[in-house]
């Protein structure tokens, strides 16, 4: 049964993997510079401080809400109850449509609708600054 519930898992992940798959490589340099959008609300730095959004230090690989201290909204802790974890898939998806991932969340930003390239660069950033 367990194999049964792994494998309808992987299938359902599959068109997020593909996504990761077919990305463009990251340039981290111009990543920071895309990243200055986000710095309104958002600090990515070792011991930052959390504003508007949490800090996103190590963000990659990290469970989502987990940010100890951070009021996060009820969309986004209801995802982080379904274990939602910041990979490069859902990073992916996230930075090009945050409200596709976490519906009625209080995310500003409306993504990098259809740049890829920005979106990796972003995450090739993200990457770096969280020793990743």
């Amino acid at each position: 049964m367990r194999s049964i519930i792994l494998a309808a898992a992987l299938v359902a992940l599959s068109p997020l993997a593909a996504l990761a798959q077919d990305a463009p490589a990251g340039n981290a340099e111009a990543g920071q510079r895309l990243f200055n959008q986000c710095r309104a609300c958002h600090t990515a730095n070792e011991g930052g401080r959390n504003g508007v959004g949490p800090n996103l230090y190590r963000v990659y690989g990290r469970a989502a809400g987990s940010i100890e201290g951070f009021r996060y909204s009820a969309p986004m802790r209801a995802k982080a109850g379904e274990g939602l974890v910041w990979n490069e898939a859902n990073l992916r998806a996230y930075l090009a449509d945050p409200k596709a991932v976490v519906p009625a969340g209080t995310m500003s930003f409306a993504g990098f609708k259809d740049n890829a390239q920005n979106i990796s660069d972003v995450i090739a950033y993200l990457r770096q600054v969280g020793g990743q």
